[in-house]
């Protein structure tokens, strides 16, 4: 199903493949039954491929729909339908995101204030300390580097996300957009 839902959406293809599949899968696991905005959308891009004009690529998608009882206002209530299950997928997204910079960047900040309390505590000590001293230095370089891969590839998941996001959603809008004017 997710393949067909894929179809309906145009430039996937240039998008996160990861973001993609995860918010096509939670439009799929919320897809409506019936004939909605899904089918509409499907149809709408079908005909299009055909050819069509947008608007008589609409038309028809509408016309379509509408022998199996959809109504203008069902198509935008399920719009608006999957646009929630998109926020929904966001809001989980951002809080998993933030878990991930707790854990991976800010313990890793106090991973380095620790070693380098340590550093300075076996520095005072007597020369036979100075192997663990130079233990914990090695960590504490390192610990920066570690640092800014984790948050690169942090931003760069929700980079991609975000932008996942925004093709998805400003599809559905124009989408909204256009059967409010056309229909």
């Amino acid at each position: 199903m997710s393949k067909k839902i894929n179809s309906a959406f145009e430039d996937l293809e240039k998008l996160d493949k990861k973001s993609v599949e995860f918010l096509i899968k939670a439009i799929t696991e919320n897809n409506l039954p019936g004939f909605d905005y899904l089918e509409f959308k499907q149809s709408f891009q079908a005909l299009k491929q055909m050819d069509m004009t947008e608007k008589t690529a609409m038309k028809s998608a509408y016309t379509t729909g509408s022998t199996v009882g959809l109504t203008k206002s069902k198509l935008i209530s399920s719009a608006e339908h999957y646009k929630k299950v998109l926020f929904t997928e966001k809001k989980q997204f951002d809080t998993a995101l933030q878990k991930q910079i707790a854990q991976r960047v800010h313990g890793k900040k106090e991973e380095k204030e620790t070693l380098t309390k340590k550093i300075a505590t076996y520095q005072a000590k007597i020369q036979e300390l100075e192997t663990e001293i130079l233990k914990y230095q090695e960590k504490l370089t390192k610990a920066d580097s570690e640092i800014e891969a984790a948050k690169s590839k942090i931003e760069e998941t929700r980079d991609k996300f975000e932008k996942t996001f925004d093709a998805l959603l400003g599809q559905i809008d124009q989408d909204v957009a256009l059967i409010k004017e056309i229909l």
